[in-house]
């Protein structure tokens, strides 16, 4: 092979994962190269709302946040058990407080806790949760570079009107990563250059990655310490989701539609890697748009959620994972459509949280809005047999009526009363009354895919033997999540993603020793 350039480290992606792994490596010294398939940095992470769960961590400290290493590694276990390995949960959770640390007081990036609790009852939950996030960042500080964070994803997929004044959530951990990355004077990062293959020697070492440029011609790219694979999931595949998931349509995922479109799965599998969790994805309840797209929907604090028969099925205002899985089940069964039935007795929005809100003509317009004075006119409407509808309702109306959820327990985790600032089941359960009511369409979105590469406890991606792939790490998306098939608090995915790339890049450093690094050429 004859390289164009050289690097001691190559990332492929440019997500929350991926940039902390560049920033681990330019910190260490290592000459990095970044390398970002669309025009923008960031992935899906730029969408998110930047909550990375990492137990124990010195920001919650500082906060008055009661929690450890221990207590998150009893909450981990209880949750996912033993379907990913038990080491590799360890070295998540003992290294998440060193990250925490090295993005603070090394990158200098301002840290915060914000309460959000972990999403199941299980010993060592923390009802305040474990999230921290990065400070607000504003235009001005982001400078030049304010065009390269991708959007919000109001913005960026349903044309939304975006104030960019200030960055948040996961756009500000992309600014202020890319801005830190750019500081270190030891880190390339390449905008609209996909990673095409990766590069093995004849022993089966993965030694760089040939990548389309901007103008369509090819790159070969050396990695002398190892090739970081962080480039997302495979969401946005309809051919991978309906071949691994039984999803009918890719386009009801989260994520930007040329990002997760499955190239690191493929280039994993062309070299050997073993796959695991395939079938999993970060689900959660999506509002359906008019374009096809669907919008993230979460925090309900009215209506109920239904079925094509017209019956609910599970307790709305659990987590968003396990309702997106409860829908999933339904799909399953055989149900092809799911509603949420509301009033109008606080109005005529939407009484959830889903960005962009969604507009009720334009809806109404496409049929995914409907509105009847009546549930069993709003029964014919959506074509559920009015009976059905009306009985379910009269159930509910009973249910909240005595103040108890009898069927599925609906305000009775601490998750549920969290978005309506409840303090017992109860005034989570409002009749459905008003003078009319809506039903808006929802499908099972998702976050993201969470199969990928089996990696060990330092990154590194293994075969179907065990044995490691020389050279190849993975993280985030790109890899079989250590959270297996569940989702155990808000900001797991970027925490864990974060982590194993840093400890991937620690595991790379030792390959060439620490005075090691090499000038690109």
């Amino acid at each position: 092979m004859t390289w164009d350039k050289t690097y001691d480290v190559v990332v492929v992606g440019s997500g929350g994962a991926a940039l902390a792994g560049a920033l681990a490596a330019a910190h260490r010294g290592l000459s990095t190269c970044v390398i970002e398939k669309t025009d923008r940095f960031g992935g899906t992470s730029a969408y998110s709302g930047g909550s990375v769960w990492l137990p124990g961590n010195h920001v919650l400290a500082r906060q008055g946040v009661d929690d450890t290493v221990e207590k998150g590694l009893t909450y981990f276990g209880a949750v996912v058990g033993d379907r990913t390995r038990p080491e590799v949960q360890r070295a998540y959770l003992e290294t998440g407080p060193v990250v925490a640390d090295f993005l603070e007081n090394t990158v200098g990036i301002p840290l915060d806790h914000r309460p959000f609790p972990d999403y199941f009852d299980a010993p060592g939950r923390s009802d305040n949760g474990r999230s921290i996030f990065a400070g607000p960042i504003s235009a001005g500080e982001v400078g030049d570079r304010l065009a390269d964070v991708r959007p919000t994803v109001a913005a960026d997929q349903f044309g939304a009107a975006a104030d960019r004044s200030t960055l948040d959530g996961g756009q500000a951990w992309i600014a202020r990563m890319v801005l830190a990355l750019d500081a270190t004077g030891r880190a390339d990062l390449l905008l609209s250059t996909g990673a095409e293959r990766l590069v093995q020697d004849q022993s089966g070492e993965v030694t760089g990655v040939v990548a389309a440029t901007p103008d369509g011609a090819q790159t070969r790219i050396r990695a002398r310490a190892g090739v970081l694979l962080a480039a997302g999931g495979f969401e946005r595949s309809a051919e991978l989701r309906k071949r691994w998931q039984n999803m009918p349509t890719a386009d009801w995922s989260s994520s930007h539609p040329r990002t997760g479109g499955g190239d690191a799965v493929v280039m994993l599998s062309a070299v050997g890697a073993a796959l695991d969790l395939l079938d999993q994805s970060w689900w959660c309840p999506a509002t359906l748009f008019p374009n096809g797209h669907a919008a993230f929907t979460l925090g309900m604090r009215s209506g109920i959620i239904v079925d094509g028969r017209g019956r609910r099925f599970a307790d709305e205002m659990l987590p968003y994972d396990q309702m997106g899985r409860a829908m999933r089940a339904q799909m399953a069964a055989g149900s092809e459509e799911f509603w949420f039935v509301f009033d109008n007795s606080s109005g005529d929005r939407l009484p959830a949280i889903c960005v962009p809100e969604p507009d009720r003509g334009e809806l109404t317009a496409a049929g995914l809005w409907h509105t009847a004075e009546t549930v069993a006119d709003l029964a014919r409407s959506l074509g559920i047999d009015p009976a059905e509808l009306s009985a379910t309702v009269d159930r509910f109306n009973e249910l909240a009526e005595r103040g108890s959820d009898e069927d599925f327990h609906r305000g009775e985790d601490p998750f549920g009363r969290f978005f309506v600032g409840a303090t017992d089941a109860a005034q989570c359960l409002r009749p459905l009354g008003g003078t009319r009511f809506h039903a808006v369409r929802l499908v099972a979105g998702d976050l993201g895919t969470k199969g990928g590469a089996v990696i060990n406890r330092d990154g590194a991606v293994q075969r179907p033997d065990g044995s490691v792939i020389t050279g190849l790490y993975a993280a985030g998306n790109s890899s079989a999540s250590v959270s297996g098939e569940v989702y155990p608090g808000p900001g797991v995915p970027l925490g864990s993603g974060m982590v194993m790339a840093y400890r991937a890049v620690a595991k790379m450093a030792t390959r060439i020793g620490e005075t090691g690094a090499v000038t690109p050429s």
